[in-house]
C-alpha cells in the first residue's frame, strides 16, 4: 500500500468505504507525520486522541457493515481560530492562552458530526491579522516549500491560514478549516501551492470562530485540490439560527455537479487588475489561466471594476474598525489573560492585560479601528469606507451583466522569505491587493495552484463567482486544475 498521506480527502474517504485500509491506519500514519514536522511549527495544539477516537467510529461502523457518514474516519486540521470544546482555543494571542471553551464552533461541529477526526489546531496570524503567518504569540509558522536556487530562507506560508497551508502543503493533514477575512484563506493556498474556497458570506456559520471583522469574516475549506474542497465545503455549510448573518439555505450538491466543461460560460478578466507594479511571472501565469478556460470552453470577455483601486484602503479601515469593537472583550476579567499588580484599579487591569496579551499587529490594527470611529473621523474615514464598500459591491453587480466569473491572479507574488516585509505595513497589506475586493463584496472565490514561479514557488490563479453560485467557481477551478496538471510538492527538509 502506497503512504496514505500522499491521498486527499475523496481518496481517503473512499478507501476506508472499500476497506483498501482502515480508519486506524489512516489516523496512525498522519499523526506520525504530525509529530515529525515540528520545525514547520504549524500546530500550537496536537489531538491524535480525537483523530484517533474518530477513526475507532469508523472502522466500527465498517466492521457492522453501517452506512458510513460523509467523512468518516478522515483526520483533518483545524485553525485554532475555531472554538473546540474542551480544546485549547488562542486565536495564536497571548490573551487566550489557555482558553478551553466550553461549547463547539458550529462548523467543527458540523466537521466532527460529518465523520471527521482532528489532529490539532493549527497556528495562525494572531486574530487572523497578517498576510504572513508572523504575528503569531506561539511563533511564526514556516512553509515547506524552498526556492530551488538553494536558498534556504525559511519562507512565508501566507496569513492568516499558515498553519492550515503550511500542513496541507506538507502532508500533515489532508485538509483543513480556514477563514477568510480579507483574502486569508486563498493567499496562502496560492503560496503552498494548493486550493481553497471563500464561499458567500454567510454560507458557513461564524458561531464559535473568534471575530476578526464580523462583516467580511467567512469560513471555507483548504484542501489539495477542488473535489477536496468541494466534499468540505458541504460538511461545513448550512443555516445557524446561533448566526444572525447565516444563509437560511440548502446546501448544494457541490461534489456531485463537478464538471469542467465551461461552455456556454463567460469568464471576465478585469482590467484594472493588470497592475504595473506586477511581475512579469504573474501575468504570464494569468494569460495561462485565461488560455485554459477557453479551452474549458469558457469565452472570455474584459470587465471593468473601476473601483478596484479604493479596495484596500478601505478594507482597512472598515477590518481594524471591526476588530476594534470585536477585541474590545478582552479585558482580562471573565477569561483569559490577567494583568493586575497590587494596587491597580480597574482601567489599570484593562491596560496591562491588552499591552502585555496583544501582539503589536493587533494593537495596530485597534488603534486604527479606533481612530476611525472616534468621533470627528467617523463620518470622514469609516462612513465613506462603507459608501465606497457599496460602489465596490455595485461593480460586481455590473459585471455579473457581462460575465458569470471571473479569473485573476490570487496574489502579487511568491511566497517570500519570513522577515522580508515585517518593517513595512504597507507592503505586508498590498499582499491582499487581488483578494480583498471579493471579501468586501462578499461574493465566492478560490485559489487554485497554476504554475510555479523562476524560483520553483507556487503560484496561484483566484476564480471570483456570483453570489451563492460556488458550483461556477469550483467547477472552473477544476478546469484549471486539470489543464495545470500542478503536481508539484515541497521536498521534505524538516
Amino acid at each position: 500500500m502506497s503512504d496514505v498521506t500522499d491521498l486527499g480527502v475523496a481518496a481517503l474517504r473512499d478507501g476506508i468505504r472499500t476497506g483498501e485500509f482502515s480508519a486506524r491506519e489512516v489516523a496512525d500514519a498522519f499523526i506520525v507525520k504530525v509529530s515529525q514536522a515540528k520545525a514547520l511549527n504549524a500546530f500550537i495544539v496536537e489531538t491524535p486522541e480525537h483523530a484517533l477516537a474518530a477513526a475507532r467510529a469508523a472502522d466500527e461502523a465498517v466492521a457492522k457493515g453501517e452506512t458510513l457518514k460523509p467523512l468518516a474516519g478522515v483526520p483533518i486540521g483545524m485553525k485554532d481560530l475555531f472554538c473546540t470544546k474542551g480544546v485549547q482555543t488562542t486565536a495564536a494571542s497571548h490573551i487566550l492562552e489557555g482558553f478551553k471553551p466550553v461549547y463547539e464552533s458550529t462548523v467543527s461541529n458540523k466537521l466532527f458530526e460529518a465523520g471527521a477526526g482532528m489532529l490539532g489546531k493549527l497556528n495562525l496570524d494572531q486574530f487572523a491579522m497578517g498576510s504572513s503567518n508572523e504575528t503569531s504569540y506561539f511563533g511564526n509558522v514556516i512553509s515547506p516549500w524552498r526556492r530551488k536556487d538553494g536558498g534556504n530562507a525559511p519562507l512565508a506560508p501566507g496569513g492568516s491560514s499558515g498553519g492550515s497551508s503550511s500542513a496541507i502543503a506538507a502532508r500533515l493533514v489532508p485538509a483543513a478549516t480556514g477563514t477568510d477575512t480579507g483574502g486569508s484563506i486563498r493567499q496562502p493556498a496560492a503560496f503552498t501551492g494548493i486550493s481553497g474556497i471563500k464561499p458567500t458570506y454567510g454560507r458557513c456559520s461564524r458561531w464559535g470562530i473568534v471575530s476578526f471583522a464580523s462583516s467580511l469574516d467567512q469560513a471555507g475549506p483548504m484542501a489539495r485540490d477542488v473535489r477536496d474542497c468541494a466534499i468540505l465545503l458541504e460538511a461545513m455549510s448550512g443555516f445557524d439560527s446561533k448566526d444572525s448573518t447565516s444563509l437560511d439555505l440548502a446546501v448544494p450538491k457541490w461534489e456531485a455537479n463537478l464538471s469542467a466543461d465551461l461552455r456556454g460560460k463567460k469568464v471576465g478578466i478585469p482590467r484594472e487588475y493588470r497592475l504595473d507594479t506586477v511581475p512579469r511571472e504573474i501575468d504570464a501565469l494569468w494569460d495561462q489561466g485565461i488560455d485554459f478556460l477557453r479551452d474549458a470552453g469558457a469565452e472570455i470577455v474584459e470587465v471593468s471594476l473601476p473601483h478596484t483601486k479604493y479596495a484596500l484602503p478601505t478594507y482597512y479601515i472598515i477590518a481594524p474598525a471591526e476588530a476594534s469593537s470585536n477585541l474590545a472583550r478582552y479585558d482580562g476579567v471573565r477569561y483569559g489573560l490577567r494583568e493586575l499588580a497590587e494596587g491597580q484599579n480597574l482601567q489599570d487591569m484593562y491596560a496591562a492585560t491588552r499591552a502585555a496579551g496583544f501582539g503589536p499587529e493587533v494593537q495596530r490594527r485597534i488603534l486604527i479601528g479606533t481612530y476611525v470611529l472616534s468621533a470627528g473621523f467617523y463620518d470622514a474615514y469609516f462612513t465613506k469606507a462603507q459608501k465606497v464598500r457599496t460602489l465596490i459591491a455595485q461593480d460586481f453587480d455590473n459585471a455579473w451583466a457581462q460575465c458569470d466569473l471571473l479569473l485573476t491572479p490570487t496574489a502579487p507574488s511568491a511566497a517570500f522569505a519570513l522577515g522580508e516585509k515585517q518593517a513595512d505595513p504597507i507592503a505586508m497589506y498590498l499582499n491582499d491587493v487581488f483578494t480583498v475586493p471579493a471579501s468586501l463584496a462578499g461574493v465566492p472565490a478560490m485559489s487554485v495552484p497554476g504554475g510555479l514561479d523562476s524560483g520553483g514557488l507556487p503560484l496561484g490563479l483566484q476564480i471570483i463567482g456570483k453570489p451563492l453560485d460556488e458550483q461556477s467557481v469550483l467547477n472552473a477551478g477544476l478546469a484549471i486544475e486539470e489543464r495545470a496538471g500542478f503536481k508539484a510538492r515541497p521536498e521534505a527538509w524538516w
